[in-house]
């Protein structure tokens, strides 16, 4: 066990060159939560908790950052230029980040570790759209992109990209013909996951993908701030009615519609 990351076992995961911690708990269908900026934060270990109690083997692999240290903006600014220099991340073309192939092995090996139909990703932010990367992964039944912030949006057309090559972006459009779904999670107002991200995925992808708009424009209904970000850690209101609380149990019924069939 780890006091970083408490509950979890800490294993290291090594494929094609490279190698990170992965922090794993629980027993059931395997579920991937990559972790969003600056690292593996107390709001993500306890999201990773929450699918353990529910039944799930949950893999926390940590990609950059301290893991357990806290969602601050110190924090932030010292993992920045290191994920910025890094060859595992592509951060402002629209293209597959390298590390993509890395979390497909990982998925693979979840899904040979706990068996059943397939295996959940979930990406938070920047490492949002690597869950729909991972599902060039036959395995990867149940990608969920949580407010997926690459490419960065900085022109028209990285607001828009997907994140993925050509290619790969060919084989997940194939896989939502025959049947994989995709849910995506993003509060209205949220410029670092912008609307038009969602609008390709839906163009690209039809019925197959499920966007969840969080309303956080000014004077909304629920007081949500217009900075909200992280819909399922940070900016979390786990109350029975809030909108984030509700896109929370649509994530853990796509979970289950996906990896526990009838």
């Amino acid at each position: 066990m780890t006091n970083a990351v408490p509950g979890f076992d800490p294993v290291t995961f090594a494929h094609a060159g490279w190698e990170h911690q992965v922090y794993r708990a629980g027993s059931g269908p395997a579920v991937v939560v990559i972790h969003e900026v600056p690292g593996l934060h107390p709001g993500v270990i306890a999201f990773g908790q929450r699918l353990v109690d529910a039944g799930y083997r949950v893999y926390l692999p940590s990609l950059f950052g301290r893991p357990g240290a806290p969602p601050t903006g110190g924090e932030t600014l010292r993992v920045l230029p290191r994920v910025c220099v890094s060859r595992e991340f592509t951060l402002l073309a629209d293209r597959t980040s390298p590390v993509a192939s890395w979390l497909r092995a990982l998925a693979a090996q979840a899904h040979d570790e706990c068996g059943g139909p397939g295996v959940g990703a979930i990406g938070m932010c920047f490492t949002g759209g690597f869950a729909l990367a991972m599902a060039v992964e036959p395995a990867v039944l149940a990608p969920v992109l949580s407010q997926p912030g690459l490419p960065a949006p900085m022109t028209a057309l990285s607001r828009a990209g997907a994140g993925l090559d050509p290619a790969d972006l060919a084989v997940v459009r194939q896989r939502a013909h025959a049947g994989l779904c995709v849910l995506g999670l993003r509060f209205s107002a949220d410029r670092g996951s912008p609307p038009e991200r969602f609008a390709t995925l839906r163009r690209e992808l039809g019925d197959a993908f499920e966007g969840i708009e969080i309303d956080s424009s000014p004077g909304n209904p629920h007081g949500i701030r217009r900075t909200a970000h992280s819909v399922l850690t940070v900016d979390l209101v786990d109350e029975p009615g809030h909108p984030t609380r509700a896109a929370l149990d649509r994530v853990m019924a796509f979970l289950a519609q996906r990896l526990r069939p009838a």
